[in-house]
């Protein structure tokens, strides 16, 4: 039995979008409650020469549209990078997850074989077919994001574990 592209992708995504928002909010409650600036959380990094966590956020949001829209041939909206608090994080992610379900289960039907193009004329071109631009690429990255997220949070002492990460309720 073959899975089908949508249920590969979305109700994947979506778990973890969840996931991803929840950690927020408890990083969110837990500086208001010991009075610590949002700031520090937000700009938190795992090492000087990583992105920090609003950017993590930003680019998992744009895996999660970028992924599921271009498998379901749909125009990607595009996102200013302005976010700067807990709350336009979780607007992005809400965003992108109102995105995600404006896209029908039938627009995924045959995106398997469909070429996807990246970064068209340019030199940094990629081509895959859409199976292997969700399973070797486009999963890859979102999950890279979501979880380098939730390292920094719990590194900084945010008290998350990996039913937090996975989205377990």
């Amino acid at each position: 039995m073959s899975i089908s592209m949508y249920a590969a992708s979305v109700p994947v995504i979506n778990q973890m979008l969840d996931s991803l928002s929840d950690v927020l909010k408890k990083a969110e409650d837990h500086a208001t409650a010991k009075n610590i600036p949002a700031e520090n959380y937000l700009q938190a990094r795992l090492f000087p020469d990583m992105l920090a966590l609003v950017r993590q956020v930003q680019i998992a949001a744009d895996f999660a549209k970028g992924v599921t829209g271009r498998l379901a041939q749909a125009e990607l909206p595009a996102y200013e990078d302005t976010e700067t608090s807990f709350a336009d994080l979780q607007a992005r992610i809400a965003k992108t997850k109102a995105f995600i379900a404006s896209l029908d289960a039938a627009q995924f039907e045959g995106s398997e074989g469909r070429n996807i193009v990246l970064r068209p004329g340019t030199p940094k071109e990629q081509t895959f077919s859409g199976q292997a631009y969700l399973i070797n690429y486009g999963l890859p990255q979102f999950f890279f994001h979501v979880t380098t997220a939730y390292a920094i949070l719990r590194h900084n002492g945010i008290e998350i574990g990996k039913k937090d990460f996975m989205g377990l309720r």
